[in-house]
């Protein structure tokens, strides 16, 4: 079995780790085979991310996670960005145009701005096969209570339900991911479509929650990222300031 992270930001939108970085450390440091990069409606680290992931062991799925007007989306597989600022609708049709797959996002994260369980009910049930699936195992949420409701909420949707890490740190790549049959992306891809894909997640302890928020706003706040640095013919992730 393959395994998939599919929500990760990079320093092109809120994350503190640039693309080379991701790049390095999930193919060094973690199990994932592919990795989606879906940074806060812009395509550009993505982008850049697939233009060097031969130098690396992960593939990379092209993303976005694009703002609409009823809540966030998870853009993947596409290579032309998508505007932000439409209905959840015209968005998903959008992507689905650019051959992409349209995904709902943290739908019960009471601070992040998913879409909600009314809303994707009735999108479902007046656009059947718009949604390609549910992210039902969100790595960032505080609490397990949102993933648990976007676990019953995709049987109830009928549609293929997701993990994702939704990292904006290196430390927290791969702490949710998408099990599928295969290794490459286009395997995922084909994974995705006939429904046969499954949410994990890794263990962690009580704790982690609180130290990963420390971190990440001292690291916000200080303008600190993780960086990719060769010295002496060997490449190390180094804390830099970045601009």
């Amino acid at each position: 079995m393959g395994l998939a992270d599919l929500h990760i930001h990079s320093t092109f939108s809120d994350g503190v780790a640039t693309i080379e970085a991701i790049l390095y450390h999930a193919s060094a440091h973690t199990d994932l085979d592919v990795i989606a990069i879906t940074d806060h409606n812009t395509l550009a680290g993505a982008l850049l991310a697939l233009r060097l992931a031969d130098d690396f062991r992960i593939e990379v799925i092209p993303g976005m996670e694009i703002s609409t007007k009823e809540g966030d989306m998870l853009a993947l597989f596409i290579t032309e960005p998508v505007a932000a600022g439409m209905t959840f609708v015209d968005t998903a049709r959008r992507v689905r145009e650019l051959n992409g797959l349209p995904i709902a996002p943290h739908p019960f994260d009471i601070l992040a701005n998913g879409v909600g369980a009314r809303r994707l009910r009735r999108i479902q049930q007046e656009h059947p096969g718009l949604i390609a699936g549910v992210e039902v195992i969100n790595g960032s949420l505080l609490t397990r209570i949102g993933n648990l409701r976007a676990e019953k909420l995709r049987w109830e949707l009928a549609l293929p339900g997701v993990g994702g890490s939704d990292a904006h740190m290196l430390e927290d790549i791969g702490v949710a991911r998408t099990l599928f049959a295969g290794r490459t992306a286009a395997e995922l891809r084909t994974a995705l479509e006939r429904g046969d894909v499954s949410p994990a997640a890794r263990k962690r302890d009580a704790n982690y929650y609180r130290r990963s928020a420390l971190r990440f706003a001292l690291r916000m706040g200080l303008g600190l990222a993780h960086t990719l640095e060769e010295r002496s013919g060997e490449e190390r992730i180094r804390m830099r300031r970045v601009p």
